[in-house]
């Protein structure tokens, strides 16, 4: 029954006319941006929040850094258009593309950990503070804790630095942000090999670890 309600409220949420049932704070918001790619994917990546692009489109990560994304997701191998299921923390662009506030994010997470159980990955990345600290509640820098494996409710998760940041140093020199976020990408994609050659026994215990 859980599994049909959340299937539901997916679907529906897609249609134009469709107002988050948690989101109290509708009045501040436009439109509701949930989700694109693979809903049957095995990796799911969440970012913060829509914006203008994404908004415009209804898809999350379609604007310059999604593109930049995608590239660089393509280039460790892992498929953007198959392989991959894209989300945000917030489901609706904030006024002037400011940081959601700590009462939207809490608002808006019983929304994303519905999608989590529901598209049931086996791998989460998080791209940026805020979706680290909303879904893992971990409040250390990013460039700290980015290349190393984590854990919610006994999934991998992998932070990243956001790619707006990789837009703001472009350098390609090894240990610049660039190259760093290929090598943790990299990471992520031999993950992924393999739960694909382990997918038989539908067993994810032998490869939890990082």
């Amino acid at each position: 029954m859980k599994f049909k309600t959340s299937q539901t409220l997916l679907e529906n949420s897609h249609s134009p006319s469709f107002v988050c049932p948690s989101c109290e704070l509708k009045k501040n918001f436009s439109s509701v941006v949930v989700s694109r790619g693979n809903p049957f994917a095995n990796l799911m990546i969440i970012g913060e929040a829509p914006g203008a692009m994404e908004e415009k489109l209804g898809q999350p990560f379609v604007g310059r850094s999604g593109k930049l994304l995608d590239k660089l997701l393509n280039h460790v191998g892992i498929d953007s258009q198959n392989d991959v299921y894209f989300c945000n923390v917030i489901k609706s662009r904030p006024p002037k593309n400011r940081r959601p506030t700590r009462k939207e994010i809490e608002v808006n997470l019983p929304w994303l950990t519905e999608q989590i159980y529901l598209i049931d990955p086996h791998l989460l990345i998080l791209v940026g503070a805020t979706a680290v600290q909303s879904v893992l509640g971990n409040k250390n820098p990013i460039s700290r804790i980015r290349g190393t494996w984590q854990n919610w409710e006994g999934r991998l998760v992998m932070p990243l630095f956001h790619p707006s940041y990789l837009l703001r140093n472009p350098s390609k020199q090894l240990g610049a942000p660039l190259s760093l976020t290929l090598s943790d990408l990299f990471k992520v994609s031999n993950k992924l090999s393999k739960f694909k050659e382990h997918s038989d026994d539908g067993s994810r215990s032998e490869i939890k670890s990082g």
